[in-house]
């Protein structure tokens, strides 16, 4: 306003005490674009800043005034205190018709702090038995999440979000969010990672952050349903087809990620660490600044975290880093490299996190082929609505030490390397061509 007024008062009192029609229209034209030079800029940045001050005020809370059973008790000033940083990236189901949430996709971010290297861990929603740490948890359930039987929907990965908060609200004491307090704990414990924070994404929303970043860009080798039901054998009215470097909006990055009609959630699994991967390489600065207020609102209504606001600034520095690093995964597939969903070994689990940790500081090797399960063997179609709960088969190892057929027993499987995420989003032109020229029935 000073910088306005300022312009305006130097006008009147150069322009003269009689200026002509022509000089007065003159001045006001150059006054007015010199006003909106200097204003403009400053009520963009004042307009950013009032959403960027609400955005973290709802999204990321102070750490003397929310309360958390499993956060680090203090954020590092740098990360020379910390050189590793593990988060656990969760896709909620949460919407309307929907009691509760139930955590569908269930991620690790493990970044190395010195150079952003990162490693995303995907866990089966239908993991069994998760096992807990020592304390209340371990004590409430001594042979892990379980009832005994594997094949028991409410005792899977995805249930524990909802279902122990509703059986123990206290029993890790005072804490905002319980349910992921136990999955950090649950998760942690499995994989042998110290999980540090959680963020919550509801898919309710993913559609409209998508769209706040303008976005992403995929590539897909396969036909992908979007919508359809297999239960009531609904076919899908609309798809995603085969191509490279395709733009995907909000809704069709959501199916993308999460559709199931004629393929199974490890295939999906493999997707979502496609788009993770994606918004990665692709959200930059430029696009943040040109749709900033839409990226804030989305945000705060369906982003759900622990990480407090003092860990901003060294997590905006560690953010260009892990964009210049090198991503790399591991999927956990019932009935490949000894990983049985309704039995799992654990030992055998943290041993290939902890060789994977070590092969994203080297030069990624070559890929080596693995034997992903028949779309509809090892899982039923499921139901097709992005988010919603299908109705699981039987699986078999549902006894200590047994295994699905063809599955590796565990002493005996040599832990895999894990996978370029770069080489495992690649267009596969020969494999996009298989599909083209062998579609499934339901695209016509």
């Amino acid at each position: 306003v000073l910088w306005a007024a300022m312009i305006v008062l130097s006008h009147l009192l150069l322009r003269g005490a009689h200026p002509s029609p022509r000089r007065r229209l003159g001045g006001a034209f150059l006054v007015g674009v010199l006003v909106f030079a200097v204003s403009a800029p400053m009520a963009v940045a004042a307009r950013y800043s009032y959403d960027q001050a609400g955005l973290v005020e709802k999204v990321f809370g102070r750490s003397d005034r929310t309360k958390s059973a499993t956060r680090p008790e203090e954020a590092p000033d740098s990360w020379a205190e910390k050189p590793r940083l593990n988060i656990l990236l969760l896709g909620g189901d949460g919407g309307e018709g929907r009691e509760g949430v139930r955590t569908d996709t269930v991620i690790v971010a493990s970044m190395d702090a010195a150079t952003g290297d990162t490693t995303l861990f995907s866990l089966p929603r239908n993991t069994a038995r998760m096992p807990f740490p020592e304390g209340p948890l371990r004590d409430a359930y001594p042979y892990g999440y379980t009832d005994g039987d594997g094949a028991n929907a409410e005792y899977f990965l995805n249930a524990m979000y909802l279902n122990i908060p509703a059986l123990y609200p206290d029993i890790l004491g005072e804490t905002d969010n319980l349910g992921a307090d136990v999955m950090k704990l649950s998760v942690g414990e499995a994989l042998g990672l110290q999980i540090d924070y959680y963020a919550l994404v509801n898919l309710e929303g993913f559609t409209e952050l998508i769209n706040a970043f303008g976005g992403v860009t995929v590539n897909i080798n396969e036909y992908i349903a979007m919508g359809g039901n297999t239960d009531r054998g609904i076919p899908p009215k609309r798809w995603l087809s085969p191509g490279e470097n395709q733009h995907l909006n909000g809704a069709e990055a959501l199916w993308y990620a999460r559709g199931r009609y004629g393929s199974d959630d490890f295939a999906r699994m493999d997707r979502q660490r496609c788009v993770i991967n994606a918004v990665i390489r692709q959200v930059n600065p430029q696009t943040i600044l040109t749709r900033y207020e839409a990226i804030a609102r989305a945000s705060g209504d369906i982003i759900f975290t622990d990480v407090p606001q003092e860990l901003l600034a060294p997590l905006v520095d560690l953010a260009t880093r892990v964009q210049g690093g090198n991503v790399r995964s591991v999927v956990f597939k019932n009935g490949v490299d000894g990983f049985v969903s309704a039995n799992p070994d654990f030992d055998l689990m943290r041993e290939r996190v902890q060789q994977a940790l070590g092969e994203s500081k080297e030069p990624p090797p070559e890929p080596e082929p693995t034997q992903t399960p028949t779309p509809g063997t090892d899982e039923p179609g499921g139901t097709e609505q992005p988010g919603e709960q299908p109705d699981e088969s039987q699986q078999p190892g549902d006894q200590p030490g047994e295994a699905p057929d063809g599955a590796p027993d565990a002493e005996e499987s040599e832990a895999p390397t894990s996978e370029n995420v770069d080489d495992v989003c690649a267009y596969d032109p020969e494999r996009a061509q298989e599909a083209r020229d062998n579609p499934p029935y339901w695209v016509n």
